[in-house]
């Protein structure tokens, strides 16, 4: 494929949680596609290691390997394969997360706000941590975060999600203003409900059915649509381009243009 200069990511290591399905399965094999080199993880190994092989199958340099992202050795040791087997870290993408059943707060049991802050801000406060001390050397570097629109604003039957991915937003705020002068650029990127199996999955809240969960998730879009994964991993490949070198410490909506109320 031609490749745009602004999206040319040759001679570049991504490194990708969350990386067997979904968003992160997109953005690898669109910034391999693009001439990244990558290197992968994700808790479910079988389908990580399958897509490894689709990649390696299309002549794109992967590595993966397991990666519990509420475990710090492994995200310590995804960061250390990729200066063993590349080299250097250029860009990673802290994309890993859950989401919880849809409940009102009041009813919400504790252990489930426990797992929230273990997975999805435990998670990117590891990755960041052993991914900023592998890229301080060299003084350049990306990182993007996926926060959640919930991270930007209050989400109604979705308390302990939306507290951890307001948490996601304050990392990637402060990591960013700490590493500016290292030349290190963090971001995060906020999507609305997407139509990946972690929102289609989701557990419907009380009085709305399986069949009617997408039209109430959608109710509150001016699109009147969820987001289909490509249209957030393009935002994605963007805020990962070497090009938006004046880009950092934001957090960006791709909403449907839920934020213009």
């Amino acid at each position: 494929m031609s490749i745009d200069p602004l999206l040319d990511f040759r001679g570049r290591v991504a490194l990708i949680t969350g990386a067997a399905s979904g968003f992160g399965a997109l953005l690898a094999q669109e910034l391999g596609a693009r001439g990244a080199r990558l290197v992968l993880g994700d808790i479910n190994e079988a389908d990580l290691m399958t897509l490894a092989d689709e990649l390696g199958g299309a002549d794109i340099e992967v590595r993966a390997q397991r990666c519990d992202v509420s475990v710090e050795s492994d995200c310590a040791a995804l960061v250390e394969l990729a200066g063993e087997q590349f080299g250097q870290l250029d860009i990673a993408v802290n994309n890993a997360g859950i989401a919880p059943p849809m409940t009102a707060l009041e009813d919400t049991d504790g252990a489930v706000l426990d797992r929230q802050h273990d997975v999805n801000v435990k998670g990117v406060f590891l990755g960041l941590k052993h991914q900023l001390k592998a890229m301080k050397p060299r003084r350049t570097g990306i990182i993007l975060n996926v926060s959640s629109m919930a991270g930007l604003g209050g989400a109604p039957k979705a308390a302990t999600y939306s507290a951890a991915k307001h948490a996601v937003i304050g990392l990637t705020r402060t990591a960013a203003v700490e590493n500016a002068k290292y030349s290190i650029r963090v971001n995060a990127i906020c999507p609305f409900f997407a139509l990946t199996k972690m929102v289609t999955g989701i557990e419907p809240p009380q009085g709305v059915s399986g069949e009617q969960l997408q039209e109430f998730l959608a109710s509150g879009c001016p699109m009147k649509r969820l987001a289909e994964p490509r249209e957030v991993v393009n935002a994605m490949v963007m805020l990962c381009s070497p090009s938006l070198s004046y880009i950092t410490g934001q957090a960006l909506a791709v909403d449907g243009g839920v934020s213009a109320f």
